[in-house]
């Protein structure tokens, strides 16, 4: 199992910030290099307890699917989506916010597991988990952008 931590401060409310990361269009703004398309599900406002969503994205050269469900919820600290369906063998993103100083520390703890078997570890090691690093960064200074304007 890999995992990924980032920490990201933004100067905003906690419900604002909270609010911004479910939102489904900003997601797919935040993700424009990997034209990530909300396709079924929940495919507009804002991601609750209990729903899923289908994402389309190029990654690698490759259109995808990877449907997730909203898994766990306490508003405004915390949620977490899990893939239902997609190309992981496991995907759990914990989505964590706390108020600090008058601003929010958003939290992302992404634990994945990859397929493939040691052909899938190598690729993780030298590219995916760089990769998805960048990726959720990326999604986070938009979101810090669009929450501090």
């Amino acid at each position: 199992m890999t995992t990924i931590h980032l920490k990201t401060t933004i100067n905003s409310p906690i419900q604002t910030v909270f609010d911004l990361a479910r939102d489904i269009t900003e997601h797919e703004n935040s993700s424009k290099n990997t034209r990530e398309k909300a396709i079924a599900g929940t495919t507009s406002g804002r991601i609750n307890l209990g729903e899923t969503v289908t994402w389309r994205a190029k990654h690698f050269g490759l259109y995808l699917q990877h449907t997730s469900i909203i898994s766990e919820m306490e508003s405004p600290t915390f949620f977490v989506d899990e893939m239902v369906k997609g190309v992981f063998k496991s995907f759990r993103h914990e989505h964590l916010f706390k108020e600090k100083n008058h601003k929010t520390e958003m939290i992302d703890v992404l634990k994945y597991e990859v397929p493939y078997g040691v052909f899938g570890r190598i690729f993780n090691y030298f590219i995916l988990k760089s990769y998805l690093t960048k990726f959720l960064r990326e999604r986070n200074l938009h979101l810090k952008q669009c929450a501090e304007l």
